[in-house]
């Protein structure tokens, strides 16, 4: 029996990056066989090793729950690049890899010697990827980048939030995932083009343009005809009803969407009442001239049901209807569940916690996750002494003299 090889079975990702959209970037590849080192130290732990959650709320350098997320399947080596003997260890080991990731500032990693153009030098067919969140060029380049005022300067906000009110954040910090998710596919471009050429290259990706790289439908309106999207909570610009209603119960809701005339007719029929001879909802356009008086008539149907029974109903008929889970409800569903989506690894010292797996399977390529997050420096030895070729006196010494630290 053959044994399917995993697509970056063989490829070494040197990981020098932190908080969400570095880590997120090379989770990918770790997912798709690489091996991914994070270089780490004990002078500037990652901030997601430092926040919550925590396994029963105790703190703890490898206990934070979402780097513990995001850094499935890799190893950690600690390297207190204040000192230059470890910085110089960073290069021979970026040397011997593939990818090297990092999303620090502008210019840090210039200044560790760390920078492209030198690294090319050392390793030719060297992929590089700079995850900042302006890119390494332009006036703003230089500018401190975080979630939310990502968020707000790529117009996302601007069209998100409610009718008669402000600008706002989507939930989460979008722009450190949807910029992971871009440098990964950029990196297995440059892998994929590398085979060709035999040579690596650079890649500069700005979260700013990732962001707008998904924002068409707020930027088509003003650059064809100069109109500026309007706010619409939970409407769509087309489809009504389409929103969360209340439901029967504390706090318990659900979402309905309506795509055209088919499907509203199977909701009017369900909903009853002459919904279905009502003139002001035959067609779309109507539907949504009367949103106001549609979602009250709407509100009152669900309002009286349960969540999960209008939900089975909607979908029996076809169309598209789901509540809004919460995390207990994630987390426990049966479906996601069904799918292996949700993986238990044993770790050091959170024991055996339920982690997000890989959102995607490959017919003849079976895929899992390997490992759980490293802790901290748990394979200095490995790295130092198999993959850099040092002696255990040298590995000792190193150990000594805190360069690996």
């Amino acid at each position: 029996m053959t044994v399917a090889h995993l697509p970056l079975e063989g490829i070494r990702v040197i990981d020098m990056s932190w908080m969400w959209a570095g880590p997120y970037c090379s989770l990918q590849l770790a997912h798709l066989g690489a091996q991914v080192i994070r270089i780490e130290s004990n002078q500037r732990p990652c901030m997601n090793r430092r926040v919550p959650p925590y396994p029963d709320d105790e703190p703890g350098l490898n206990r934070g729950g979402s780097f513990n997320q995001w850094n499935q399947g890799k190893a950690s080596v600690l390297l207190d690049m204040k000192k230059p003997e470890a910085a110089e260890l960073a290069r021979e080991l970026i040397a011997k890899s593939d990818v090297f990731v990092e999303n620090y500032a502008v210019g840090v990693v210039d200044r560790l010697g760390l920078g492209y153009n030198e690294l090319s030098k050392l390793n030719p067919r060297l992929v590089m990827c700079s995850l900042s969140g302006y890119g390494l060029t332009g006036p703003y380049r230089h500018r401190v980048a975080f979630g939310t005022p990502l968020t707000m300067i790529s117009g996302l906000g601007a069209v998100s939030g409610y009718i008669g009110r402000g600008p706002s954040e989507v939930g989460l910090s979008y722009g450190d995932p949807n910029g992971g998710l871009h440098g990964a596919f950029a990196i297995l471009a440059a892998l994929w083009k590398r085979e060709e050429t035999g040579v690596g290259e650079y890649i500069d990706l700005s979260q700013w343009e990732t962001l707008m790289a998904i924002m068409p439908e707020g930027i088509l309106p003003y650059t064809m005809r100069g109109a500026q999207p309007e706010r619409m909570g939970n409407r769509d610009i087309q489809m009504a009803p389409h929103g969360i209603f209340r439901t029967l119960g504390d706090d318990r809701w659900v979402s309905i969407s309506i795509r055209d005339n088919g499907e509203w007719s199977r909701f009017a029929a369900i909903v009853g009442g002459g919904l279905e001879s009502d003139r002001r909802f035959l067609e779309a356009a109507d539907r949504k001239a009367h949103e106001d008086e549609l979602e009250a008539i709407v509100t009152a149907w669900t309002s009286t049901r349960d969540a999960w029974a209008i939900t089975g109903e909607l979908q029996a008929a076809g169309i598209a209807a789901a509540p809004p889970f919460d995390m207990k409800e994630v987390a426990e569903d049966a479906h996601m569940n069904g799918r292996g989506f949700f993986v238990k690894l044993d770790h050091p010292e959170v024991g055996r916690q339920k982690h997000a797996g890989i959102p995607w399977q490959l017919s003849e390529t079976p895929l899992a996750v390997g490992r759980p997050a490293p802790c901290m420096g748990e394979d200095n030895a490995y790295v130092v002494k198999e993959l850099l070729g040092r002696s255990d006196e040298e590995y000792e010494r190193l150990l000594r003299d805190e360069v690996l630290n």
